[in-house]
Parts: C-alpha cells; sequence; structure tokens
C-alpha cells in the first residue's frame, strides 16, 4: 500500500510539482474558442521557467469549464479568445462546437465550488469585440416608465424611479466583466472591434519586442500595452470590489447561479424578488425565466423543491400583482412571457394560461395594429395549436376577418378560413400583406401538395416582377419536393420578363428535392433562355454545376 502512495506521489509531483515549485511559476490559463494566434505569442515570449500555459478548452467535451474546475486549476493570467456578441465567446469556424457562454462564467465566478479558477487572477486578457464596451444593454426604463404612469404616477415620479432601476440593472459588457472577475487587478478588453487573431498576434509581437521587462502578471494596467493597441480601442478595468455600488446587485446575481444553492433555496430568493415593486420584478424577469426553463423533472420533482413552489402559488397578493402587471403591459412579447411564467410558477393552470393568450390574441385583434411581429407571436404561442379549440372565442366581422393582418392572426390560431386568406395573399402585389404571409409560412409552412400546386400556378401568372421575386423567395423556403410545381418553376423561367426573377426560381430550385427534378431537361432551359448578365458567377451558374455534377 505504501509503495502505491508513493508511485501516486511520484506522478502527480510530475505533473502538478511540489508546492514551492508550483509559486515560483505563474499559471497562464488560456480559453481558446476561435483564434490560437493570441495564445501562442503569449507562449513564445514568456520565460518557461517564469510562466507555465494551460489551455481550459478540451475540445469535444461541453463541460470543460467545469471540468477545468473539479481539477481544481488555479490560474493566475487568463486570456480568452473568441469572437463575443455580449452573450458568448464563440468561434467563426462553422465545425466548432466550443463555446463560452457569459452565463458560465457568472456560474463559475459566483460558485465556491470553483474557487482557483477565477480567485487568484492578476490579469485577464479579452481578445473579443466589445468586450469592455462601456455602453449599456437595452433597457426596459420607457417600458416601465409608462407603465407606472398608466398606474397614477406622476411623469416626473415615473421617470425618477425607472431611471433608478436602469441604472441598477441595466449593465454593459464592461460592466459584467468587472462583476464576473470580481477584485481582478487588471482586465484588458476592446471598447469596440477588436482585431482578428492574427493581427492581435502582429501587434503582440511588437509589444514584446519594445518591452524591457515582461509586464505579465503583476497585476499593474501596461501603458506601453494599452499604447499598441491603441488604433484597435483597447482599454483596461479593475474587477468589482466589495465598495462598489453595484456590489449589491452582484450579489443578487449570484442567487440565481450559484451552485451550492439548491434549486429550492433559488426558487426561495425569487420569491423574495417577486415580493418587491413589480417594476424591479421586471429587471429580473430575463433571469427568473432562465432558472424555470433550466430545471431538470428530478429536480422539479424534490420534495423541498415542491414545498417552496407550493409557498410562491399560494401567495396570491404577488400572483395579483404579477398578472396585473403583465396585463397592462404595452407591449405583447412581455406580457406572453409574463403570462407563461406565470403558468410555470403555478399562478396560472393549463385552461388559464389559454384564457390569458386568447385575451392576448383578443386585444391584437381590437387594435388592429397588427405586422409580421404580431402574427409571429401569435403563431409561436400557439406552436402546439393547444389555442386551436379557443379559435370560436374570436368574434370578427366577415370583413374584419378578411383583411390579411387579422386573417393571419385566426390562421396562426388554427382557421383554415385564415389560411386560405394569407396563402392568397403571397401572390398579391401589397408588400406588408407578402411579408406577413412570408412570416405566417415559417411557422405554418405549406401542409399539402394541392396548397403548393394553387401557389405555384399563381406566381407564374404573376404581372409585377418584383412581388413575383417575393413570393418565389417564399417558395424557396419551403423546400419544394413536388415535380409537377417544380415543372411549373421550369416554364416559368423562359417567361421571365427580369433577372431577378429567372435567380428567384433558381433559388427554388437549388433548395428543391432533386430527385423530383428532370436535370438533364433544366439545365437545356438554364443555359438556353437566362438572360445576359455582367455577372459571371450567380446562382444560376451554381445550380448548373450542382445539376451536372
Amino acid at each position: 500500500m505504501a509503495a502505491i502512495i508513493v508511485v501516486l506521489l511520484v506522478a502527480l509531483t510530475a505533473v502538478w510539482g511540489f508546492p514551492e515549485a508550483r509559486a515560483a511559476k505563474s499559471t497562464v490559463c488560456t480559453i481558446t474558442v476561435n483564434s490560437a494566434d493570441e495564445k501562442e505569442t503569449f507562449r513564445r515570449y514568456l520565460p518557461a521557467d517564469k510562466y507555465q500555459f494551460v489551455e481550459l478548452v478540451e475540445r469535444g467535451r461541453p463541460d470543460w469549464l467545469a471540468s477545468a474546475c473539479r481539477q481544481r486549476v488555479r490560474c493566475d493570467v487568463l486570456i480568452i479568445s473568441g469572437h463575443f456578441n455580449g452573450t458568448e465567446f464563440f468561434s467563426e469556424h462553422l465545425d466548432a462546437h466550443e463555446f463560452l457562454p457569459v452565463a458560465e462564467m457568472e456560474r463559475a465566478s459566483c460558485s465556491n465550488s470553483c474557487p482557483g479558477l477565477f480567485s487568484q487572477l492578476k490579469e485577464v486578457y479579452l481578445f473579443g469585440c466589445n468586450t469592455l464596451n462601456p455602453e449599456a444593454g437595452v433597457s426596459a426604463s420607457a417600458e416601465i416608465a409608462r407603465s407606472l404612469i398608466r398606474g397614477g404616477r406622476s411623469k416626473a415620479d415615473a421617470e425618477r424611479v425607472s431611471r433608478a432601476l436602469n441604472e441598477r440593472h441595466s449593465e454593459s459588457n464592461r460592466d459584467g466583466m468587472r462583476r464576473i472577475f470580481v477584485n481582478v487587478p487588471v482586465i484588458y478588453g476592446f471598447s469596440s472591434v477588436a482585431p482578428v487573431g492574427a493581427a492581435a498576434a502582429s501587434t503582440l509581437r511588437r509589444y514584446f519586442h519594445a518591452a524591457s521587462s515582461v509586464e505579465v502578471g503583476r497585476g499593474q494596467p501596461s501603458a506601453r500595452l494599452l499604447g499598441q493597441f491603441s488604433a484597435n480601442a483597447m482599454t483596461a478595468a479593475a474587477g468589482m470590489r466589495a465598495s462598489d455600488p453595484r456590489a449589491g446587485y452582484r450579489q443578487e446575481v449570484c442567487q440565481f447561479v450559484d451552485d451550492r444553492l439548491s434549486p429550492a433555496q433559488t426558487l426561495g430568493f425569487i420569491h423574495r424578488i417577486l415580493g418587491r415593486d413589480m417594476s424591479e420584478v421586471r429587471m429580473f424577469l430575463d433571469r427568473i425565466e432562465t432558472f424555470a426553463a433550466s430545471l431538470t423533472e428530478s429536480e422539479r420533482q424534490d420534495p423541498a423543491f415542491i414545498r417552496a413552489l407550493d409557498e410562491l402559488a399560494n401567495d396570491l397578493p404577488a400572483r395579483e400583482r404579477f398578472l396585473a402587471f403583465a396585463r397592462d403591459a404595452d407591449e405583447p412579447p412581455l406580457r406572453a412571457r409574463m403570462i407563461k411564467l406565470a403558468h410555470g410558477l403555478g399562478w396560472l393552470s393549463a385552461e388559464d394560461e389559454r384564457d390569458e393568450l386568447m385575451h392576448l390574441a383578443g386585444d391584437l385583434l381590437a387594435a388592429g395594429k397588427i405586422g409580421s411581429a404580431e402574427v409571429e407571436l401569435v403563431c409561436l404561442l400557439n406552436r402546439d395549436h393547444a389555442l386551436d379549440p379557443e379559435l370560436r372565442r374570436v368574434n370578427l366581422s366577415p370583413g374584419e376577418a378578411d383583411r390579411v393582418p387579422e386573417a393571419a392572426i385566426l390562421a396562426c390560431l388554427g382557421s383554415v378560413d385564415g389560411r386560405a386568406r394569407v396563402l392568397q395573399a403571397l401572390t398579391g402585389a401589397n408588400g406588408d400583406e407578402v411579408q406577413i404571409a412570408q412570416v405566417y409560412l415559417q411557422h405554418r409552412p405549406i401542409g399539402n401538395v394541392e396548397e403548393l400546386r394553387a401557389i405555384a400556378t399563381r406566381i407564374a401568372d404573376m404581372a409585377d416582377s418584383e412581388a413575383q421575386v417575393r413570393a418565389l423567395n417564399t417558395l424557396a423556403g419551403q423546400y419544394v419536393s413536388d415535380r409537377e410545381s417544380l415543372d411549373e418553376m421550369m416554364r416559368l423561367f423562359p417567361r421571365a420578363r427580369s433577372l431577378s426573377v429567372q435567380r428567384a426560381i433558381a433559388g427554388i430550385f437549388i433548395r428543391a428535392d432533386y430527385g423530383a427534378i428532370d436535370r438533364d431537361a433544366l439545365v437545356g432551359v438554364l443555359r438556353q433562355h437566362r438572360l445576359r448578365s455582367t455577372d459571371r458567377d450567380d446562382i444560376i451558374d451554381a445550380l448548373i454545376r450542382r445539376l451536372e455534377a
């Protein structure tokens, strides 16, 4: 047994070294989800006797960040390389599966289950666009102010309250990174567009050549590094400290993602949030929804969670205030989200939820301001057709039901007549109505051959080329596999009066079922009847190549 222990100690020492040896080196952790240029440049210029590198990304393993936590990796310097969109670092390569969500960074930062990964960091390098952009994200302050005014508050008071909530809850990318990398002395990033990997590496090489001594890992901002990247708007910030005005907000955010808390404890915290003014609840809505969506079935069945959910479901004052706020929302998508959440929290039965959603659809119809966004919302709300039996509750006059926007809402709710009217609008000259039809068909595709053939015939008979192109582009998104409909499109190609129409027809074929196409005949038609173009290569050429392959 003693011999086995000795062997294990020798093996561990080979990997990690003795504590004294480890202390002599700084650990540079790298998270490479896109370009490795920045990492390799640091590795090239940092002395191997003073710095050791650990790549945290394990290719093909989705839980690589959690894996690094379990291995108790301790980082002195962190380099993250990847495109950044505000919610995650990602790769430009389509075959890459590694990415780094901000939510996972929050979890690692807030949970003591991963104490070494971020806690002793002296410097962080964020090689991604807008990683330290100081501009706050989308704010709900105007929406909240309007709600407060409708509730009886004066305009000045409503604006004061909404402004205070916005200052507390609305974050810029810079704020978010300071909150994640709490107490880190230096965070480098970019306030706008960052250089691509190769360009960043070139600038880093100039920096290291010019440096009289190695500055990496000292925990002090480098004026020399910032100067080298000045053309790319590199900037530096310090991580949030306990004295920061937003430290209290960080503590509350951590309540949603801290792994040390059970789902029942997190739900208890959410219950306390729901006891606050609904304007502040609105600011936490995204995080409450994310938590509810993340729960597994086993977590939902945990007795402690069931008790916490029962307590919340029976909080009738909170329920009434929440539903009143939802019904008063002047943005239909927000109202729909709150209705869905109320069902998840046990405040609405399935029947109650359908009733609330039908009231929402009825209010949209009554307002008479229906565009493609409203049509998409109702189709999404009824994606499982649960609202189809409720269609009978909608009362519109024949004239109202015949208008395309209203017909599209009815079609999303399962109306056969509404669907027929929307499909008819697809081949009309009204661009707004065609756009509504396009959105509707994204959620309710053409379902049978008769519909498809009727639309194909009407498209072929259209006189307006611009409208014809819109209809053809919509049909292309249906991935046509019906031979008769495709033959109709092939007959239309020689009659087309514009190159844009011919290209739109090619777009249908390039997405179609090639087994339903007479390839030789189509290639002959394309070559013989295509209109002249100054473009050397377009979608028609691409189609010919595919057909001949």
